[in-house]
């Protein structure tokens, strides 16, 4: 069972910093790791390949020194890496993000899963992995909490079978959770639910460093320019606000004067003038 995982790195949260004329987020300089919810995805892949085999091929798009995110992927237990990098990538947002993923995917070529995060803890919009899903035109779970069951049909046993591989899952949905039967291949996208993330073992580190992570761009790929960057994105950040939080409250302590009832007579008053009562 052949898996595809397309991680992201981000800025940790709290070093999160937006150009204010390009709308894009500045990364030079900032301490970033794995997309946290990423590694839920990671996790599920390494648990379907320990039952049912294949390799794991993880990819991300972003400058060279992204490649960190990769080898740490490697380290928990994944197979291989690739990059995409290249100034044309730069400002993409998530639907020429989305576009240039697929099209490496394609290249990458036999796969039977694509597994992602359910969102990006910098953009928040959960939208590159059905962005993914919609250009491949592939069968498509979000918000997966558990798979249930993998059907992957033997075909050297019976060359006459019209059975398909397909994968059997639950979702969250508003009232509870949903069971889905997918046909294979299929993109999930998951949550914290599904899993819970492990931590890269010593042998995985020692391999991971050893590898050689390979960049593709355009040389390697053949994308539409027009897609692309900046230039090709269909959406702006086109307003930047720092909300200022103020929390002046007024305190009527009883204690001072034990004048229980003006205190109640106050809030009542407050109340009233917000008419909540």
């Amino acid at each position: 069972m052949n898996i595809v995982i397309p991680i992201k790195q981000v800025p940790e949260t709290s070093n999160v910093k937006m150009d204010e004329e390009t709308g894009t987020m500045k990364r030079d300089g900032v301490e970033s790791i794995i997309n946290p919810l990423d590694l839920y995805a990671i996790e599920t892949g390494i648990q379907l390949k320990e039952e049912y085999g294949g390799k794991i091929t993880v990819i991300t798009m972003g400058p060279p020194s992204a490649d960190k995110a990769l080898k740490e992927a490697i380290a928990m237990g994944c197979d291989d890496g690739i990059l995409l990098s290249g100034r044309e990538f730069a400002g993409s947002d998530t639907w020429a993000t989305s576009y240039a993923l697929s099209e490496a995917i394609k290249e990458i070529g036999d796969y039977d899963l694509i597994l992602a995060g359910e969102r990006a803890t910098d953009g928040d919009t959960g939208q590159v992995g059905p962005g993914i899903a919609s250009w491949l035109d592939l069968t498509l779970s979000t918000y997966t909490s558990k798979v249930v069951d993998v059907n992957l049909v033997d075909e050297e046993v019976d060359y006459t079978t019209t059975e398909q591989d397909s994968i059997i899952v639950e979702r969250m949905v508003e009232d509870g959770y949903e069971k889905l039967q997918l046909p294979l291949p299929a993109l999930l996208t998951v949550v914290k639910e599904i899993s819970f993330p492990r931590l890269p073992t010593l042998r995985g580190k020692q391999r991971s460093r050893k590898i050689k992570i390979p960049q593709w761009n355009l040389g390697n790929l053949d994308l539409d320019e027009d897609y692309l960057g900046l230039q090709g994105s269909p959406t702006r950040v086109v307003n930047i606000d720092h909300p200022k939080v103020t929390r002046g409250g007024t305190v009527i302590d009883v204690r001072e004067d034990g004048n229980v009832e003006a205190a109640v007579a106050k809030l009542i008053d407050y109340l009233k003038s917000k008419e909540l009562v």
